[in-house]
């Protein structure tokens, strides 16, 4: 009877400790495997405007580095440009040369000219005198039936042509006086605001080569080297506005609860010490089918689509970046 007993005993012992075991995994499985709180981790985000030139070129030199703070209008870097230069020249030289023909049409002839056509009508309007006088002569005498009739046509034929003489020599010497034609004045004039305009879009790509801040904000990235040659629109460094930041979180719809368009919540920086912010949503759509959650199940589930949510601080936060990731607790 007593190994009877005995192994009875144990057969009792090994079933309780089996039941012990099978407990303590319950219990433990019940705590590890329970679901715990939803966690959503956004990105903080800020808006950065990049810094190009429209003209290719050589950096000469930078006037900002990496991190440093500027405001709208500071110089941040100089390019050398030597084919800009020259295509000033040339543009500087073609606006003198359709000035000089400007005031050559304003000005009209040479005052050496002008007195010359004067002098050519003087002695003009002398020969429409002498013949003037001739005609009255020969008249008189044709009248009186002296002269024959050949001698008073004669006469009369040369005094027209002094009289035709004296005017060509009197519209040559206006014409000299007047200067050009009025046409020919427009058209000089019309070549010089062509030049001047030639310079202004010239002086345009000077001004390029110096890279001006558009506004405030800080230098978050330098791309090119001092030296190196840039291409036209070429990126050559990012501002980055830090006083315009925001988060964005990456949301499954059944999580949106409270997440709603102008909605405040609370959420908390890791790199900040698990600081506590304070959010409100102002922007609210969904990433397309390509970001949706599929369900694991033929029934009783669907599938979940992710919506892209973006909050800005209600109030300045303090050492706050671009990249550090912040945390929502559901």
């Amino acid at each position: 009877m007593t190994p009877i007993k005995s192994q009875n005993s144990n057969m009792l012992l090994a079933f309780l400790t089996l039941l012990g075991v099978i407990a303590i995994v319950a219990v433990v499985g019940f705590f590890m495997l329970r679901k715990g709180p939803e966690i959503i981790q956004g990105q903080a985000e800020v808006t950065e405007y990049r810094v190009s030139s429209k003209v290719p070129g050589r950096i000469l030199e930078f006037r900002v580095e990496e991190g440093q703070q500027v405001h709208a209008g500071d110089t941040l870097a100089i390019l050398e440009a030597p084919d800009v230069m020259a295509k000033m020249e040339q543009a500087r030289a073609a606006e003198a040369a359709a000035q000089a023909q400007n005031e050559k049409a304003i000005k009209g002839a040479r005052q050496e000219q002008i007195q010359a056509a004067y002098e050519m009508w003087q002695k003009a309007k002398a020969g429409v005198t002498i013949a003037e006088k001739s005609y009255q002569r020969v008249k008189n005498l044709y009248e009186q039936g002296v002269m024959p009739a050949q001698k008073f046509d004669e006469v009369t034929a040369q005094r027209e042509a002094a009289i035709a003489t004296e005017k060509a020599a009197k519209a040559q010497y206006t014409m000299a006086k007047n200067g050009a034609e009025r046409e020919d004045k427009m058209a000089a004039e019309a070549l010089v605001n062509r030049a001047k305009g030639a310079v202004a879009e010239v002086e345009s790509y000077i001004k390029e080569t110096y890279l001006i801040a558009q506004a405030d904000g800080e230098v978050s990235e330098i791309f090119p080297k001092t030296g190196e040659l840039v291409g036209t629109g070429a990126p050559i460094m990012n501002i980055a506005q830090i006083d315009n930041m925001w988060v964005t979180f990456n949301v499954r719809e059944d999580l949106l609860k409270n997440l709603t368009m102008g909605a405040e919540f609370e959420a908390t920086v890791p790199a900040l010490e698990n600081k506590t912010i304070q959010l409100k949503v102002y922007y609210l759509k969904d990433l397309g089918t390509y970001a949706a959650w599929k369900a694991t199940k033929t029934t009783g589930q669907f599938d979940l689509k992710t919506f892209e949510v973006k909050a800005r601080p209600t109030a300045s936060v303090e050492n706050l970046r671009p990249g550090m990731s912040v945390i929502i607790d559901k």
